[in-house]
């Protein structure tokens, strides 16, 4: 198929699938599709990074960036009770993240269409999480951390995770220069997760 899981409209025939699955101690159902990341189970660098957050200490609302489906956002939402915006490119992926906060009973969330973050206008987040689309490119997933930036509120936080051999040292890197830190919170079967915080010098 000439589209993929970042592209906006998904022509491969949908085959819908119902499943549940358990982040941070929630049962949660899950409607998945083809042409969407990950359809099948919550993939595992998806769950490590539910699994390894930890809440800012500030106030705010939280960003899910490439938000797929929904089981990052979703979890998160269920769990820390804040309000979480939830965005991705793939127009079947976003109606199926609709469904599923509705299947969920997960009101306190925004879930709207963006490619990376242009379309998100609020720049006040306490953290920002993302497990980027390496297949869009190195290009792509650095314009998240560069946009993620300029959409944190101080002390913001954002969360990474991603695979050494598709590219953690690189996003290290960049990570750093962007924030002046960078965090290994986690290392599991070859997934780093990484937190980078925002301080305003």
């Amino acid at each position: 198929m000439s589209e993929h899981y970042y592209s906006r409209e998904q022509k491969v025939e949908s085959n819908p699938k119902y499943w549940n699955f358990t982040l941070r101690n929630y049962d949660l159902k899950f409607k998945t599709d083809n042409g969407v990341f990950s359809k099948g189970e919550v993939d595992f660098g998806s769950r490590l990074l539910v699994e390894s957050f930890r809440l800012p200490d500030i106030e705010g609302d939280l960003l899910d960036v490439g938000c797929g489906y929904g089981p990052i956002g979703l979890s998160l939402a269920k769990d820390t009770g804040r309000h979480i915006h939830m965005v991705d490119v793939n127009e079947r992926a976003l109606s199926l993240a609709k469904e599923n906060a509705a299947l969920n009973s997960v009101s306190n969330v925004s879930i709207y269409e963006s490619d990376r973050l242009t379309n998100v206008e609020h720049r006040e987040f306490a953290a920002i999480l993302t497990n980027p689309p390496i297949r869009a490119g190195k290009k792509t997933v650095h314009d998240i951390f560069e946009q993620s930036f300029s959409h944190l509120k101080e002390g913001g936080e954002l969360w990474v995770v991603i695979q050494k051999k598709q590219g953690a040292p690189s996003a290290i890197e960049k990570l750093s220069a962007l924030f002046g830190n960078v965090e290994t919170v986690e290392k599991k079967k070859g997934y780093f997760i990484l937190c980078a915080k925002k301080y305003l010098t």
